[in-house]
């Protein structure tokens, strides 16, 4: 029960004490995210942990100057990783065959299962986390930045440490919004204005509409903070950096 109400209670921590994690905090979330479910018990996924304050400062930068990365004790950066899985393979006298799409879709969701693991871990001994979107963006300056070999693309960041500050728990649409029984059952213009229908009642959703001077919270998403030629252009990006790290080879 106790894994359920961290589950239940999770937020996006994005103001953080300067407090140091401990070592032994550390090797839990770490040991967690070892442990998580993984494809074939390949492990193709690899943990990058900053502690170090130039670094820190330095990944600010990369991510949009984000203010929580300096200030946060902690960084993890979860990469999608056959380079080591692939050396073995070498090394044993076996060809690996993973310089592909399916590979490299394979090893993101190793990585991403693990970075839950540690969210999990984190929370539960009383750290707040954050995941930054911007590891996709920023992709290749971040291999330059950790020098990553072939093999290895970032997929995800998390920001750990003490809160300074609890937020109130963010709003979810309800389950019907999301699960399916059986078989995929698709949805009326009727319950589209259903499942909405709290969050857009909001009083933040409100204030968004306000200072984003639009009609409705979907015009937000689509026109102010995911707007299509942005998509379309870190599209562009990522797919390169794949390339670059040899994942689409075939």
């Amino acid at each position: 029960m106790d894994a359920i109400k961290t589950i239940f209670e999770h937020r996006s921590i994005r103001n953080y004490q300067t407090k140091a994690i401990s070592k032994e905090v550390l090797d839990i979330i770490l040991q967690a995210a070892i442990r998580t479910s993984t494809t074939g018990n390949m492990q193709v996924y690899s943990i990058i942990v900053t502690q170090d304050k130039k670094k820190k400062a330095a990944l600010q930068e990369i991510h949009f100057g984000q203010a929580m990365i300096e200030k946060a004790p902690l960084l993890l950066t979860f990469n999608a990783d056959f380079n080591r899985f692939n050396k073995w393979c070498k090394q044993r006298n076996a060809e690996p065959g993973y310089d592909n799409f399916l590979s490299f879709f394979t090893a993101s969701i190793d990585a991403l299962l693990a970075a839950q693991n540690a969210v999990i871990a984190a929370e539960a001994q009383g750290l707040g986390v954050c995941y930054l979107g911007t590891t996709t963006y920023q992709a290749q300056k971040l291999i330059t930045f950790f020098n990553l070999p072939k093999g290895v693309v970032p997929v995800t960041t998390l920001v750990i440490g003490y809160p300074e500050s609890i937020p109130e728990l963010v709003d979810r649409l309800p389950a019907e919004a999301v699960v399916h029984y059986e078989e995929y059952s698709d949805y009326s213009t009727e319950e589209i204005d259903l499942m909405y229908a709290a969050k857009e009642a909001l009083e933040e959703t409100k204030l968004l509409l306000k200072e984003n001077k639009l009609d409705t919270l979907a015009q937000v998403f689509t026109q102010n903070r995911y707007p299509k030629q942005m998509n379309v252009d870190f599209s562009k990006l990522f797919l390169e950096t794949i390339k670059n790290q040899e994942f689409m080879n075939q």
